[in-house]
């Protein structure tokens, strides 16, 4: 046995402890890294069908399994204890994370609040009983803001291209419906012939 001090990992004492293929080991068995206090334990709840094989955990073991005479020992300090410094990168990273969520988030703040207006300028156009061709100028503008501020979103990377793509189609299919429904739009019932 090693002292406390000393990581223990042997290739040898490991391959021999994991199980044959002729024998699989018990569902929960997991190998994990963990303090020198603690050892390899396992919960006795899930067994392969057809019992333990040559796996046993024995009184003595309390709760470390053993397969052939050999223990299956990993022991490495705890995370979070050693040190207890982290690297700068990791705090530059966590810096770098919280100043992009909030970029992002405002990006596509302003993405939705685009987005909204010209649904609901088109919403409004369309319970407008007395509505001309030209109402529709105004709501273009819109529209071509709101696609600049989609493809701003996915330009950075706060928001898939498909996503935007659907979202610009969305917005167009909408604009189309009432100019069709206001009799502005005629969609061509037959496709041009080319020679």
């Amino acid at each position: 046995m090693a002292t406390a001090t000393s990581p223990l990992f042997s290739l040898s004492s490991l391959s021999a402890s994991l199980p044959s293929p002729a024998r699989p080991a018990p569902a929960s068995l997991s190998l994990r890294a963990i303090s020198p206090q603690a050892r390899l334990s396992a919960s006795y709840a899930a067994f392969p069908i057809g019992g333990l094989g040559a796996w046993a955990a024995t009184p003595a073991s309390s709760g470390r399994w053993r397969r052939r005479g050999l223990e299956v020992v990993c022991e490495a300090a705890k995370p979070g204890t050693g040190t207890g410094r982290r690297p700068d990168s990791v705090k530059k990273r966590e810096r770098q994370n919280d100043r992009h969520r909030i970029r992002n988030h405002a990006r596509k703040a302003e993405m939705r609040t685009r987005m909204k207006k010209v649904l609901k300028a088109l919403e409004k156009l369309r319970k407008k009983a007395d509505a001309t061709p030209e109402d529709i100028i105004q709501i273009e503008k819109w529209i071509s803001e709101a696609y600049k501020a989609i493809d701003k979103t996915v330009k950075v990377g706060a928001m898939h291209r498909n996503t935007g793509n659907h979202r610009k189609s969305l917005l167009a299919r909408r604009k189309k419906a009432i100019e069709i429904l206001r009799g502005w739009y005629v969609p061509n019932a037959e496709p041009a012939a080319t020679s």
